[in-house]
């Protein structure tokens, strides 16, 4: 069985193998990459929303508010990417959100590390910490899903 990076053959009449890295940079990925901007706009700003909330209104401490804010937003993410961004994929419901959590634990692991820096040693807000890191997080976060998990790439 072939792995999600490792070299597909072109479907057209050359044969050749087709990259990670070609795959990554195809108007194919451009096109998810879009959608999943819209729909990572959309879910982040919620996400944020309701960490301020918690924070601010419900008085609980940051991390544990970033933690139960970014739950939500990818639970949201994976409903709408399943949808809309990785549309036709061939994996199962119950599967695919395994997968998704696991891809969502990586990137939250990436976020968790990095908004933990920038709020200990920097004087960036945590709002803006959080906005931020995220670019690092959801990119890592959309490749994996895009590779491994929907297997679109």
């Amino acid at each position: 069985m072939r792995r999600a990076w490792e070299p597909r053959l072109d479907p057209s009449s050359s044969g050749e193998p087709v990259t990670l890295t070609s795959r990554l940079f195809s108007r194919r990925a451009g096109v998810m990459l879009a959608r999943n901007t819209v729909v990572s706009c959309s879910v982040f700003a919620l996400g944020l929303a309701l960490l301020w909330l918690l924070v601010e209104r419900a008085h609980l401490g940051k991390m544990p508010a970033l933690v139960i804010s970014m739950a939500v937003a990818q639970t949201l993410h994976y409903v709408l990417g399943r949808q809309w961004i990785f549309r036709g994929t061939q994996r199962a419901w119950t599967q695919g959100f395994a997968f998704f959590l696991v891809n969502a634990g990586v990137g939250m692991l990436v976020t968790y590390v990095l908004f933990w820096v920038m709020i200990r040693w920097t004087p960036v807000n945590y709002l803006v910490s959080r906005a931020l890191v995220s670019l690092v997080a959801g990119l890592t976060t959309f490749v994996l899903n895009a590779v491994v998990n929907f297997r679109q790439l």
